[in-house]
């Protein structure tokens, strides 16, 4: 198994760098929102665009940080029935769930980098900054392929454990 342990790493180092992301988009989030107020409040004179620039970042905020809060276990999980399943039981339900998040996040990315094309080729802009909306279309699809790498390792190792 230590191609199964590279790969985890591999997985680990990647969400890391994606986490790295998106804590520079939330900390962009609550830079631009602080001088927008302050702007607005006591100069008179907000940040031209600013919604649309926070509504940006909030797309790379969420989506770079999606692998890594997988992986330390920050994402919903209902156990209250499972947990009272026997334990085969339980390693096939999370096989299952494993398989149905790959599937879901393989389909998001795909669908996701079809938007971005679709925003690209039709030159979709925000509403007051116009700021091109394609290049954070394609940021999203991009931050979710390690997810898909995560609840790919995850299905090979509920796998393993349900044939031991």
């Amino acid at each position: 198994m230590p191609a199964l342990k590279k790969f985890e790493t591999f997985n680990r180092k990647i969400s890391s760098a994606g986490e790295v992301v998106g804590v520079i988009g939330l900390l962009a989030i609550i830079l631009i929102t602080t001088v927008d107020v302050i702007g607005a409040k006591i100069f008179l004179h907000p940040i031209f665009g600013a919604l649309d620039i926070i509504t940006q970042a909030q797309l790379i905020s969420i989506s770079f940080a999606a692998a890594s809060a997988l992986i330390i276990g920050r994402h919903i999980a209902v156990e209250l029935f499972v947990s009272r399943l026997p334990k085969r039981v339980q390693m096939a339900v999370g096989l299952f769930v494993n398989l149905l998040g790959l599937g879901l996040f393989v389909i998001l990315t795909w669908r996701l980098t079809e938007h971005a094309h679709y925003l690209q080729t039709t030159n979709e802009v925000s509403s007051t900054a116009r700021i091109p909306l394609h290049p954070f279309a394609y940021c999203a699809a991009l931050a979710c392929v390690p997810v898909c790498l995560v609840y790919l390792l995850y299905l090979i190792k509920s796998i393993l454990r349900l044939v031991r």
